[in-house]
């Protein structure tokens, strides 16, 4: 017994050495120094954000690899398939996140050691369902959300005698657009008639291009009714044909050259900082009609499986993901919104916004989100939305009908799908 004892203690003393040994070496490693790349598209709250990371963790450095959100995905997919380098933290926009993980390239966060899942209830539950593959794989963690949303000027509405009430259905936007258009030169409803589209199919449906058996479903009455629906807003000669982020599409919305925008609410930090900051007081929001709620945007983090430092990426994801402070402080500069679903009982969602007219916009959007279903997404989906947008090109330019341009679509797609 007594020569038992002895061997505990001396198989104890060495397990406590060990034990102190990797506590030691833990304090150590936290203590040094690692500079991480992160890789999105430009933001203006990113600053802030990273300085708040560092407040938190001042021996990780961040050296941000900025890029306009197109050029950003179309290099992140490149590199990943050419086995490239890239960034120890990607950030994705949501239409592009099932194909990116389809590529393979990124790590499951729902695995140890990141355990993501852990923050399911915490966090607002739509962007988990983008962000988590057909196999069970959480291939990004939502960083922010983005209500879909109506900004619409409330002066030209009032000059109209419509009340926004009154405004139910993408008919009765039709039906206004047309008193617009003829109430002075240079009026359209809309800049570019593709978002009428993009307003019906992003909306309040778990299936955007597949259902979650990974059937296509674009050849159905959702998709019909978009097409038609925009084909009869251009043949009316209500969208300005003008592509966004064009400086003719910044002149329409300084001017009041058009009714209404659809985006997600993101776009009113950008209206109000920089795009056209002289028409405050004159914009109102809306929800999109016909209980159409849907997103429009929003950011995701991943790893990829190539870099050198997933430990800190991970703590940079966590931060921006579930901290309070940073999540706030992105909301407050750029209406980008919180994934952490307890922040929208906060006071300040029921402030009255200044830039819309006093309005409490955020309530809007607060309901929209929470209205939002869980949305199926497939590795085809950007592919897809595409051809779909090629699609709409043709019927806009009247080559094709609505319903030979989804017949040949689903055709084009299905047999690129079985390659």
């Amino acid at each position: 017994m007594k020569r038992k004892s002895i061997f505990s203690l001396v198989v104890m003393a060495a397990v406590i050495g060990v034990l102190l040994f990797s506590a030691s070496a833990s304090v150590m490693a936290q203590d040094e120094e690692v500079t991480i790349t992160v890789g999105t598209w430009a933001d203006e709250s990113f600053e802030a954000a990273v300085e708040l990371f560092n407040d938190k963790y001042p021996n990780i450095n961040v050296e941000l690899q900025l890029a306009a959100i197109n050029d950003h995905h179309d290099n992140l997919l490149t590199r990943l398939a050419a086995g490239g380098e890239v960034p120890d933290v990607a950030y994705l926009e949501d239409q592009y996140i099932s194909t990116l993980a389809a590529r393979g390239g990124f790590v499951d966060l729902s695995q140890e050691p990141y355990n993501g899942d852990q923050y399911k209830d915490e966090l607002v539950g739509y962007p988990f369902a983008q962000a988590t593959t057909q196999d069970g794989q959480l291939v990004a963690m939502p960083t922010d959300v983005a209500p879909g949303t109506i900004f619409y000027r409330h002066d030209r509405l009032e000059e109209l005698g419509v009340d926004i009430e009154d405004i139910k259905t993408f008919e009765d936007w039709i039906e206004v657009g047309k008193k617009f258009t003829e109430s002075g030169e240079n009026r359209w409803l809309i800049g570019d008639v593709a978002n009428i589209y993009t307003m019906m199919v992003n909306g309040s449906s778990t299936d955007r291009y597949f259902n979650e058996n990974g059937e296509l479903v674009i050849n159905s009455p959702r998709f019909l009714k978009a097409f038609r629906t925009a084909k009869e807003v251009r043949d009316m000669g209500l969208d300005a044909e003008i592509s966004e982020w064009t400086n003719e599409w910044f002149t329409v919305l300084r001017e009041g050259q058009v009714l209404m925008q659809p985006s997600g609410a993101w776009l009113g930090g950008h209206l109000k900082d920089w795009i056209a900051p002289e028409t405050a007081g004159k914009w109102r929001v809306t929800s999109f009609p016909e209980g159409y709620d849907g997103p429009w945007g929003g950011s995701f983090a991943g790893i990829p499986k190539s870099s050198d430092n997933k430990e800190a990426a991970w703590k940079f994801i966590e931060f921006m993901a579930t901290d309070r402070a940073v999540q706030w402080s992105n909301f407050r500069i750029a209406d980008m919104f919180p994934t952490i679903e307890d922040l929208y009982d906060h006071e300040a969602f029921a402030e009255e916004i200044d830039f819309y007219g006093g309005q409490k916009a955020r309530l809007v959007w607060k309901e929209t989100i929470l209205n939002i279903p869980a949305i199926n997404t497939n590795q085809h989906d950007s592919f897809v939305m595409d051809m779909m947008g090629n699609a709409l090109g043709e019927v806009l330019e009247g080559n094709k009908t609505p319903e030979e341009a989804l017949n040949e679509t689903e055709t084009l797609i299905e047999r690129r799908i079985r390659r």
